[in-house]
């Protein structure tokens, strides 16, 4: 784990603050620690600071998207870039040592940290209840999203009906200023970290507003609820709180086609969660490897195989036709990611028509629609032929891979449905990141996955 900085986070809320009117400023870098929790300002500054620790580039700044879908890629995308780390994803042959593993388990860790130290000073912020309730419910959202994400990558997967007593992550829920005081935690179950997230998340839903600009709202905890229980297996809890989503949020699928959710410098009226970038606050990791060099990218080192069209049952899908090639060197490449300054979107509303339509086939039900009427509705946003049936769970997660390609979903997708990764069977140690060595090195309590050595 690496030194946690009040400053830096305090230093970032001013100049989002230079940035909203459109000032440029020096932003003041030198809050020392014991200033940092003296007032409702301070505080709602760290939690400023806690979003940008969570849109890095190591996280949801697209690093943990792309080495979790490389490490679930079989034959529909090839790894054609000169970074031997995420080599080693594609190759299903992680090292301890891989730079991106700690990175992503540090980050997490540092946004998780953050987000303590707002809840634990939450009795500073007085000027309302519905304020105080805000900035807790955001802590909560951020810190049970990283911890779903730790969870689900650096432990075997969750198993439905099953104990789940297999190792976790450590579950640190109280904040530290510097590295001297690093908390030294044993591995909680899986089960054990579930049961925090859903928590914090059930928490952060009844705590947020209904709508929260461009920070978490109730309707992206509610889908977060959505996707943690469906990655259980709890299909009728993931199928109603999707479908809290699909009724309520507001949000819906874009009208325009399905171009339209991607690449927006504005939150698309398919987001229900995303992370903000802009030119002042940099770009995303999602285009350096997917986009061409005239896109911001590195010209593709993620190239589209013709296993992933062949996935296609209809060639005028806008689905199937979401690639270009760059004239540079003939790489076919996905046109999610075109844009180095759009917002990172994590929730979108189609996601949650895909949750709610496998979960009422699972409990053989039809909440809000047939999912059959549900699969065709967002095939239809598309331009794809409707499905007339009888529909299958291999063709519902077919159906998720054409419309989430590319947005870090495969891996877990395939760990929950018990799929294999090409050869590999869904379980196999060699899907599951090593504890990084930073933390072997400094936390005793510490147990390293299987097949990493001790």
């Amino acid at each position: 784990m690496k030194i946690y900085k009040i400053t830096y986070v305090f230093s970032i809320f001013l100049l989002l603050l230079g940035c909203e009117n459109e000032l440029e400023i020096n932003p003041t870098n030198n809050l020392p620690g014991e200033l940092a929790f003296s007032s409702e300002a301070n505080i709602a500054a760290i939690l400023v600071g806690t979003y940008d620790e969570a849109g890095q580039a190591a996280t949801y700044g697209g690093d943990l998207q792309i080495f979790t879908d490389l490490l679930g890629a079989s034959n529909q995308v090839f790894w054609t870039g000169s970074y031997a780390t995420l080599r080693q994803a594609f190759q299903k042959s992680v090292l301890i040592d891989n730079i991106f593993v700690d990175d992503i388990w540090s980050n997490a860790y540092e946004t998780i940290n953050q987000a303590n130290l707002v809840i634990d000073n939450l009795q500073i912020v007085t000027s309302s209840p519905e304020e105080k309730d805000r900035i807790e419910g955001e802590a909560k959202f951020l810190r049970a999203l990283n911890y779903l994400d730790l969870v689900r990558n650096f432990s075997l997967p969750y198993v439905s009906s099953e104990t789940n007593s297999q190792l976790g992550v450590p579950l640190r829920l109280t904040g530290i200023l510097d590295y001297a005081q690093i908390q030294e935690i044993a591995r909680s179950t899986v089960e054990e970290v579930y049961e925090q997230i859903i928590a914090d998340a059930t928490d952060a839903y009844n705590l947020l507003p209904d709508t929260n600009g461009f920070y978490a709202d109730k309707f992206a905890a509610q889908a977060l609820l959505a996707r943690t229980y469906f990655q259980q297996g709890n299909y009728a809890a993931a199928r109603d709180a999707a479908h809290d989503v699909l009724v309520n949020s507001g949000h819906s699928l874009v009208t325009s086609g399905f171009a339209g959710a991607f690449n927006n410098d504005n939150d698309s009226s398919e987001d229900i969660f995303a992370f903000q970038v802009t030119s002042q606050t940099g770009s995303h990791d999602l285009t350096t490897h997917y986009a061409s060099e005239a896109d911001g990218g590195r010209g593709g080192d993620i190239v589209i195989e013709d296993d992933y069209l062949d996935l296609f049952d209809d060639p005028n899908d806008q689905r199937a036709n979401f690639t270009y090639i760059n004239p540079v060197n003939d790489r076919r490449l996905t046109l999610k990611y075109t844009n180095q300054f759009a917002n990172i979107s994590i929730f979108r509303i189609a996601e949650m028509h895909l949750i709610r339509l496998e979960s009422n086939f699972r409990e053989n039900t039809s909440l809000g629609l047939t999912p059959l009427n549900e699969i065709n509705a967002l095939r239809g946003r598309s331009g794809a032929t409707a499905l007339i049936g009888p529909l299958t769970l291999d063709l519902i997660f077919n159906e998720r891979q054409l419309e989430l390609a590319f947005e870090g979903f495969i891996l877990n997708d395939a760990k929950r449905s018990q799929k294999s990764v090409g050869s590999i069977p869904w379980n196999d140690n060699s899907l599951v990141l090593p504890i990084p060595q930073s933390e072997m090195d400094t936390n005793p309590l510490m147990v390293q996955n299987a097949g990493y050595g001790n």
